[in-house]
């Protein structure tokens, strides 16, 4: 149940060395965030839905680097450090 909520609701899904991220989320959800840990690397993932709607990612970037493929591929790498990644709906 746990993975059918963060892969299918939430959004992200675990594919090899990427994380896809893609959620369908209730408008009423203003934000969420996550932890997700790639071997010795953490990621704390935030994501912003100022227009209230269910799903569309209009920006995303990773410490600060804009992600411009759609739909939205973050490359994971294994290097210790905590990397912070922002996704905005709309």
């Amino acid at each position: 149940m746990y993975r059918t909520g963060l892969e299918w609701i939430l959004g992200f899904r675990l594919r090899g060395h990427e994380l896809l991220i893609d959620p369908c989320v209730p408008e009423t959800w203003t934000h969420f965030e996550i932890v997700f840990r790639f071997r010795s690397a953490r990621y704390e993932i935030n994501v912003e839905n100022p227009r209230g709607v269910s799903r569309g990612v209009s920006r995303a970037d990773i410490d600060g680097l804009i992600l411009p493929q759609r739909p939205v591929r973050v490359p994971l790498v294994d290097d210790g450090a905590t990397h912070k990644l922002s996704v905005i709906l709309g």
